[in-house]
């Protein structure tokens, strides 16, 4: 039996002390409406039910009659017809209410959210099932397992990976996420270039690349691209620069959602010694995600090829980086150490999936810090 996910409930509680709306968003069966009703004290509503839209078609009469204590969920929130005014009376007019809603995409992802609630909402991203999780919530200590199967609990806990289940996903996603969210016609298209974008998860974009093995425009894969983002099928990750003319400073990686997929893109049924850093890198920044803002989550690299996984800016001067490493013998410092001539002030983490206790090391003149993903929220 599952236990129940505390990290989770601890983190939408604590947005609720900010904000009456908490907005929990995460791709399709990740867990959203399992994790929901996990609360104690909730009024469940799922949206794609008629019978739930009618009982919300009057929003003030609906609230009038919810008392104050209660929690109020809305899953698939955007299936009902005036998603916005729904909630944005609740956070208005009913302050003392809980509200949470859930949704495979941003708020500002359809035209039915003609207001995004700035102010009102505190967004929680839900990723695939954490590698802590993994662990200690569905008891699986194998890693190659969860790095095969992905981290969809449905998938995770299949007693055989069954690929035509990855298959019913992504003909799932396209149907009622894209084309029911952004009515693209082109599922042929789309659906090649997001195959295509699982295989060179960790890579760098080459969208003129992609336009011609998919045979559809550039500005067609930029767009589509876009909506796979707000999807949170892919994320961009982008560069770090400033310091140095060599540095790379536009071509962003891209990763894919889960590994799961990539691997089911790839055809792999077991993984080799050399598949498994690339895919634990996609479980690093998964809870890196977590626990820090986007928007301060990049990588490095230079014209030499000298490349870190992953780097953390606290502030203009302070900037931490983060290798992911299987095994924290084959860790070596060339990277860092031309990283650290440019900026020198920071913190150098090493993430491995097998780490209990913390430790130093100083090789090469460099002082690197060994933590597991349990450690990561108390990095800075």
């Amino acid at each position: 039996m599952i236990r129940k996910r505390e990290l989770w409930i601890k983190k939408i509680e604590s947005a609720w002390k900010t904000r009456s709306i908490v907005w929990l968003t995460g791709v399709r069966r990740v867990g959203k409406t399992t994790l929901v009703k996990m609360f104690k004290n909730a009024l469940y509503l799922n949206c794609d039910l008629p019978s739930v839209a009618r009982r919300l078609e009057d929003p003030e009469f609906f609230y009038e009659n919810v008392s104050d204590d209660t929690i109020i969920i809305f899953d698939e929130v955007h299936r009902v017809k005036d998603p916005s005014i729904l909630l944005k009376i609740g956070a208005d007019n009913f302050p003392k209410l809980k509200i949470l809603a859930t949704g495979s995409s941003t708020l500002s992802a359809t035209k039915k959210f003609r207001d995004s609630l700035t102010g009102r909402k505190r967004v929680v991203f839900l990723p695939p099932v954490l590698w802590t999780e993994t662990k200690e919530i569905f008891n699986i200590k194998d890693l190659d397992y969860r790095l095969l199967r992905g981290g969809l609990p449905e998938l995770l806990l299949l007693d055989e990976k069954d690929n035509s289940l990855y298959s019913e996903w992504i003909d799932s996603f396209y149907a009622r996420d894209i084309q029911n969210l952004f009515n693209i016609r082109n599922r042929k298209g789309f659906i090649k270039l997001f195959q295509l974008l699982l295989k060179q998860s960790g890579g760098i974009v080459n969208y003129s690349k992609l336009a011609n093995l998919c045979e559809i425009s550039r500005p067609t894969v930029l767009s589509h691209t876009s909506m796979m983002e707000i999807a949170n099928a892919i994320f961009f990750l982008n560069p770090f620069h400033g310091g140095s003319r060599r540095e790379f400073t536009q071509k962003s990686k891209i990763y894919a959602f889960d590994t799961g997929f990539v691997t089911f893109v790839k055809g792999w049924n077991n993984i080799r010694a050399e598949d498994r850093g690339i895919l634990w890198e996609h479980l690093v920044l998964d809870i890196l995600r977590v626990n820090f803002d986007n928007k301060n989550i990049f990588y490095w690299r230079d014209k030499s090829g000298k490349e870190i996984d992953f780097i953390l800016k606290e502030n203009d001067n302070m900037v931490h980086t983060i290798e992911c490493k299987i095994s924290s013998d084959t860790l070596k410092t060339k990277s860092l150490k031309k990283f650290r001539s440019i900026y020198p002030k920071g913190k150098n983490f090493v993430l491995s999936p097998n780490i209990k206790e913390q430790y130093k090391l100083k090789k090469n003149g460099i002082i690197l810090n060994f933590i597991s993903t349990k450690d990561i929220a108390n990095l800075i």
